[in-house]
């Protein structure tokens, strides 16, 4: 059932599915472009989420009736899409320095050798399903069983830019250093948030990623520090 309700003064929350789906992310984000197209100037921000659209609207324009008004059809446009339709996703390669200050405890928590932990979070790819918290930073799941563990009871005040980490059924790259509740498995120097680039965030809803384990020396090389 889809919901399309006010979201404080000036946002409309549309929550499109009860819980996500693999598929969900990049239909999320065709649906936003269809909004922007629709929508022009009048959108201040459009953020999706797992399964959620936040649309930041310009009050001056629009108020809530008319853009519910305005909302509504193109989001019947879009259910009645086939599911192949969506916004083109890309695979990124990331490479890991997996020395995390976590990853010998991550695999004592686990009955698994650090080795293993390693391999688990390298062999499979994940799905960016949302960008918040941090300018860059992407919410990207689904984890190995074997390596899903819950959030740290007290977070750290800070990790470092580039810090790999897990936490519940996610993992992430923190983009600039930051406090931290989730679990750290390693470094990585692959660019994640430039404000100067066009985008600035290089990974996007839909996107998968791929972490592959390189040697601190390949780190250093690609201008990672520690």
């Amino acid at each position: 059932m889809i919901r399309i309700e006010p979201y404080g003064a000036e946002a409309l929350l549309l929550t499109l599915a009860q819980t996500p789906s693999p598929d969900l992310p990049g239909r999320i984000a065709r649906l936003a472009d269809l909004v922007q197209q629709a929508l022009g100037d009048a959108v201040i921000d459009l953020v999706p989420g797992w399964n959620t659209l936040l649309i930041h609207y310009d009050l001056l324009r629009y108020d809530l009736a008319d853009i519910q008004a305005r909302v509504t059809p193109i989001v019947e446009v879009w259910r009645q899409e086939p599911e192949a339709v969506q916004s083109p996703s890309r695979r990124h390669e990331v490479p890991v320095w997996y020395c995390g200050s976590d990853l010998e405890s991550v695999a004592a928590a686990c009955s698994l050798t650090v080795d293993a932990v390693i391999a688990l979070h390298c062999g499979r790819d994940y799905l960016v399903g949302a960008i918040g918290f941090a300018p860059g930073f992407a919410y990207m799941g689904e984890l190995d069983e074997q390596i899903v563990l819950p959030r740290l009871a007290s977070p750290r005040p800070r990790v470092e830019a580039g810090s790999v980490a897990i936490a519940e059924r996610m993992t992430a790259i923190y983009p600039q250093a930051s406090p931290a509740g989730w679990h750290i498995l390693g470094l990585s120097a692959w660019p994640l948030f430039d404000p100067q680039a066009e985008p600035p965030c290089p990974l996007a809803v839909g996107d998968r990623v791929r972490f592959v384990a390189v040697d601190e020396a390949t780190y250093r090389a690609a201008g990672g520090q520690v």
